[in-house]
């Protein structure tokens, strides 16, 4: 099962989205009409508001009204935060109930207004935001929603901005211009890769990197989209486990293969054996074969690790599992700390690139002949370690 995660502003055509997703044959669960549903007459959370907020938030008929309910927490911050703590556990709750109903290879999209203002985005395999540009937002909820130009800025100045959104965000989707275009992005999502991600999810599959080399300039959206995926990791393994963006997409503004390595620390190869099931449910496949790090200082010597990879094909990724502490951890930590403070090092990579893609057409040659290098790089880093007394992250 695919569980993806669905926001966007308020005004920006997240429900268009939602509607296009279950055409398609997506299972949506709407956090918006759970909240309705948790406060029906009748139930425990209408029973608990109006213990907390009085009998004026109710209507003649005993429902809850909702613009006096409104009234009473917009703009209070310890009111709003109260309701938060009625109505979101059950939403949650029923949230689970669903999820659980839905069939093994089913695409559960959750449609959550405030899900990144909540924090829930690494509890989903992929996050969906839909984006409209700002007036585009005040003229559909004038127009449409019958909102006044002060109600409307006040309800988009209360929730988060769109650079957060962007973070959060594994696919934005634009949603300026007509309703055709934004079906048509849709479709091709839908298509391209949330098909795809579940049926590699399901059959624990990785997505396949190709043979072929290609080096393009430094991806500003390198080290976020890391921090998505490691973010996943943490909350799926929890937030004690230590996993680190590693290898060249580390550095900012060295040129790299559009590949995101990650390293998880354990402290045996036995614990990363008995994680790796796990991390497949994450979206985090294991490879398969023997891999090892070739010990960098110690001829000879090479050092066991586990290679997992990505069932999203929006991404390309290598999830290096290492003993924490041994050679193959300390380098790949060393080496990246040592490139992003010495511009020199760095560029020296960069170039050393350059020369070694022109003559190697395929990942394994170039891989190959930049092991010079990197014994090379191995004896400054280290040198540079005991100039500056670096040392690696504490366990």
């Amino acid at each position: 099962m695919l569980r993806v995660g669905l926001t966007g502003g308020i005004g920006a055509g997240k429900s268009a989205v939602a509607r296009r997703l279950a055409e398609r044959g997506a299972v949506i669960i709407d956090a918006d009409v759970l909240s309705r549903e948790v406060v029906e007459p009748g139930t425990a959370g209408l029973a608990e508001i109006v213990e907390a907020f009085g009998t004026g938030v109710l209507t003649p008929d005993g429902e809850l009204d909702r613009p006096a309910l409104g009234a009473k927490v917009f703009g209070d911050e310890v009111a709003r935060r109260r309701l938060e703590k009625i109505i979101h556990p059950r939403v949650r709750a029923r949230t689970v109930e669903l999820t659980h109903s839905a069939a093994p290879d089913a695409i559960v999209v959750n449609d959550v207004p405030l899900l990144v203002e909540a924090g829930l985005a690494a509890s989903y395999h992929l996050v969906i935001v839909v984006m409209a540009d700002r007036e585009v937002r005040l003229e559909r909820l004038t127009r449409l929603r019958g909102m006044s130009a002060a109600e409307a800025v006040a309800r988009i100045d209360a929730q988060t901005d769109d650079e957060r959104r962007r973070a959060a965000a594994d696919v934005v989707l634009e949603n300026g211009d007509d309703l055709e275009r934004l079906h048509a992005r849709v479709d091709e999502l839908w298509r391209d890769r949330l098909t795809v991600f579940e049926r590699n999810l399901r059959s624990g599959c990785s997505v396949a990197k190709g043979p072929a080399l290609r080096i393009v300039p430094f991806d500003p959206e390198w080290p976020r989209a890391a921090a998505r995926l490691i973010a996943r990791i943490r909350h799926g393994l929890g937030d004690r486990v230590h996993v680190h963006h590693i290898g060249s997409t580390a550095v900012p503004g060295l040129p790299s293969k559009d590949i995101i390595d990650l390293m998880l620390g354990v402290r045996t190869l036995a614990e990363a054996d008995a994680l790796a099931g796990r991390l497949g449910e994450l979206g985090f496949p294991s490879r398969p074969g023997e891999w090892a790090d070739n010990a960098h200082g110690t001829p000879g010597r090479t050092w066991p690790k586990r290679l997992h990879g990505c069932a999203d094909p929006g991404y390309r990724v290598n999830l290096h599992v290492r003993v924490a502490g041994s050679p193959g951890w300390r380098f790949a930590l060393l080496m990246r700390d040592h490139l992003c403070a010495v511009p020199e090092a760095r560029d020296a990579y960069a170039a050393a690139k350059t020369r070694l893609a022109l003559s190697h057409e395929d990942r394994a040659g170039y891989a190959e002949a930049k092991e010079p290098w990197f014994e090379a790089e191995a004896r400054a880093a280290d040198d540079w370690a005991v100039s500056t007394g670096w040392q690696p992250p504490a366990l």
